[in-house]
């Protein structure tokens, strides 16, 4: 009797245990199955939540790459615009400064055609200016006034002289009128004043030394006298007026 109830005892301490281990085991394999599901969710959400934003930084890079593609494209073409303008403005800048230099290279040919003797023509005037001197030397002469000598000289100097400017004349190279014309600095150079009431102020009445142009250039002024009207008629002048306003 006794042997049965241990008997039992023992088999239900054995089932209990069983029971137990049964209930542990699969205690064991739900909280493994719930902690397996809650990582493989865990794992899953992350693995989206990594997917999605590789997938937004990757778009993101893409806008930005295509953003700056188009900028750089805006850019350049910006770049060729303002190259293409500078490129013209250089071209056009280029043909002035050659049609500049071409005009001035006719200037400077024709100038050269033109007044190229120059300095030779200023250099010849002292040939007549000195046969003019001779000539009134001779005259003053006091033995050889009136004299067929005299005549005769003074007739070779005129051709000479005639011929001279007539070989000036030619070349361009003319005198200046300048007896009873106005003083004018542009052609002229007073060298005296002289008393003449029959004249007005600034008449040239006479010619110390004659001016020539070569074409439209001055080639050197006329050394003349002008005319003045006389200080002691002004004064009195003054003094009639002074007596009639009294």
């Amino acid at each position: 009797m006794e042997k049965d109830q241990n008997f039992n005892t023992e088999e239900q301490n054995s089932e209990s245990e069983e029971a137990n281990t049964e209930e542990q085991i699969s205690e064991s394999e739900e909280a493994n199955t719930e902690e397996q599901i809650s990582e493989s969710e865990e794992a899953n959400t992350e693995e989206q939540i990594s997917e999605s934003e590789e997938a937004n930084t990757e778009e993101h890079n893409n806008k930005v790459e295509k953003n700056t593609l188009e900028s750089t494209e805006q850019v350049k073409e910006i770049s060729a615009e303002e190259k293409v303008l500078e490129l013209e403005d250089k071209l056009t800048r280029a043909f002035a400064e050659m049609e500049n230099q071409r005009r001035r290279f006719e200037k400077e040919r024709k100038d050269a055609f033109s007044y190229g003797g120059f300095a030779f023509a200023k250099e010849t005037l002292n040939l007549v200016d000195n046969l003019e001197r001779s000539k009134q030397i001779l005259q003053k002469d006091e033995v050889l006034k009136d004299s067929d000598a005299l005549k005769k000289t003074l007739e070779h100097f005129d051709i000479i002289n005639k011929d001279m400017v007539s070989i000036l004349s030619k070349n361009g190279i003319t005198a200046i009128d300048s007896i009873g014309k106005k003083l004018d600095p542009n052609f002229h150079q007073a060298m005296m004043e002289i008393d003449d009431d029959q004249k007005e102020p600034g008449t040239i009445i006479q010619e110390i030394q004659k001016g020539f142009m070569m074409k439209d250039r001055l080639l050197r002024p006329s050394l003349v006298g002008v005319s003045k009207k006389t200080e002691i008629k002004e004064e009195k002048t003054k003094e009639n007026i002074g007596n009639l306003d009294n």
